[in-house]
């Protein structure tokens, strides 16, 4: 549980926007978490919210199974804003009506403010008209007692709502994202109009704040980290040592789905630019054994995920006395591996949901709380070289979920080489740190081709670049036509084994950025 004094609390009603609302708030540095509407009314009570965000979903109010929060989310005394679903919800738990749109609205929609305070503080009625974005095929019909109208569009009548007397606030439109040109402006009018908050939530506060909670909850215990080298670990590996010293063991597993050269780069920066303490454990066969004949992803991450946290066990009994573990979990993980209404999570994480209830060490996640760009931005602040918090996201089961399929030695090799490839050239053209992620996919499938005046019958590279800013959601990279060509070429003429490249367009959702 958070122990931040400030925070607004997100109920996730399905809405494949509910993380922006989350990083539009950080991002006016007030601390925001985002849990399922499902989430025990006690449970609220005792995180003391400064504020609950309702957010928007996919369902109606009217369904028989539509999500339903705690009505009595509306005695805590906290402001409460609803958007779009979250709006709805708030009117018929209110005592409102909400019925099927006769025009129903999606995309840009032209608001008239007719009330200038609360949400709209700081806005004009005249010019009234500004662009937000709208996504719904419901309206409120008849409102709440105690609420009024603020704001109306073309198709809603009740586009933003207030109650007369209590702190709670409506939209039909959705202002987290970037089409709401005043999207910014209405959060922060709720956070720090209605909420009272202040904009306290720094990285430099939060280092303060999690360095003080990692030595009350070690004491004099001895704790190891999980260290791949990528920037998530990384950034754990120095929050937890400026915590404890030397009390901190640094453990590299070279799990065998490793990029080429990767395991020796990695130790030999830590050793040569930080004072960390690092073991490293040479575990290929190990894990290629407990890979040997399985296809299934999900069954795939949850075999690395048991085989990483037995080699941590074994290594910490040879250290003596150990208790905890630090690991990299980011907050998007935690998100995905929810299960929502339901539903199965999108995809269980190596560290998240691959971890057997068996496990012997108690876990240390400091930036558990965090996206990406977040931890990015702690990284620089607790002193990291930029090359170590810039490199681009490798996800933790490593090439094992980038093979479809059974992982052998020899697929390995392919995808190796594959990937050797488009490193080189995403940072020969400079595109390397212009996109959040750029790999090869060892695809399930073969090709006919031709070689040489002779046909092939053999496997397919797929590229994958993509845009984000923390990786829930992501839109596929424009690259130059150019730079596509020659990764194809080389690929095809270099990787013995190989005969076809083609370039993923899909962006998450409805795809995920890996490809398993």
């Amino acid at each position: 549980m958070s122990t931040h004094t400030q925070k607004i609390i997100i109920l996730d009603f399905g809405s494949q926007t509910t993380q922006l609302i989350a990083r539009r708030i950080r991002e006016q540095k007030v601390y925001s978490e985002i849990h399922p509407y499902t989430l025990d009314l006690e449970r609220l009570k005792a995180m003391r919210p400064t504020g609950v965000i309702l957010s928007g979903g996919p369902a109606s109010v009217y369904d028989d199974d539509a999500p339903i929060s705690d009505p009595g989310i509306y005695e805590l005394g906290v402001p409460i804003l609803g958007i779009c679903y979250g709006a709805q919800l708030m009117m018929v738990q209110q005592g409102g009506r909400v019925e099927k749109a006769e025009k129903r609205e999606f995309g840009k929609a032209q608001l008239n403010i007719e009330y200038t305070g609360g949400l709209f503080a700081g806005m004009e009625t005249t010019p009234s008209h500004y662009q937000v974005w709208m996504s719904h095929g419901d309206r409120v019909e008849q409102l709440a007692p105690g609420f009024v109208v603020t704001a109306t569009s073309a198709h809603s009548p009740y586009a933003a709502l207030r109650h007369s007397e209590k702190p709670f606030v409506a939209v039909q439109f959705h202002p987290e994202v970037a089409h709401t040109l005043i999207g910014t402006d209405v959060l922060r009018n709720f956070i720090f109009g209605l909420c009272g908050c202040q904009p306290d939530w720094t990285m430099h506060s939060f280092i303060d704040a999690t360095v003080a909670d990692i030595r009350a909850k070690v004491g004099t215990d001895q704790v190891i980290c999980a260290l791949s080298g990528g920037v998530d670990s990384s950034v754990v590996a120095a929050m937890v040592h400026r915590a404890i010293g030397d009390q901190l063991t640094c453990i590299y597993v070279n799990n065998g789905l490793m990029r080429t050269g990767e395991s020796e780069s990695v130790l030999r920066f830590f050793r040569e630019k930080t004072d960390l303490k690092v073991i490293d454990v040479n575990a290929e066969e190990f894990f290629l054994k407990s890979l040997d004949g399985v296809a299934d992803p999900e069954e795939k991450r949850k075999r690395i995920g048991y085989g990483f946290i037995e080699i941590f066990e074994a290594e910490a009994k040879k250290l003596g006395a150990v208790r905890y573990l630090a690991q990299g979990t980011l907050y998007p993980d935690v998100i995905e591996s929810v299960v929502f209404r339901g539903k199965a999570p999108i995809k269980s994480h190596h560290n998240v949901g691959g971890l057997p209830e068996r496990m012997q060490l108690d876990l240390i996640e400091p930036l558990r709380e965090l996206f990406k760009d977040e931890v990015r931005e702690l990284g620089l602040e607790l002193g990291l070289p930029e090359e170590a918090i810039y490199r681009q996201p490798f996800p933790g089961p490593g090439l094992g979920i980038r093979i479809m399929g059974e992982v052998t030695a020899e697929r390995l090799r392919i995808l190796r080489q594959a990937d050797v490839i488009v490193l080189e050239e995403m940072k020969d053209s400079g595109w390397y740190r212009k996109v959040w992620q750029s790999f090869a996919v060892l695809l399930p499938i073969q090709t006919v081709g031709v070689m040489g005046d002779g046909r092939t019958y053999e496997h397919v590279i797929a590229l994958r670049a993509v845009d984000s800013k923390d990786a829930m959601t992501a839109d596929w990279s424009r690259l130059p036509y150019e730079i596509l060509g020659r990764i194809s070429n080389r690929i095809i003429n270099e990787v013995r084994g190989v005969n076809r490249v083609v370039y993923d367009i899909s962006s998450k959702p409805p795809s995920t950025i890996e490809w398993e």
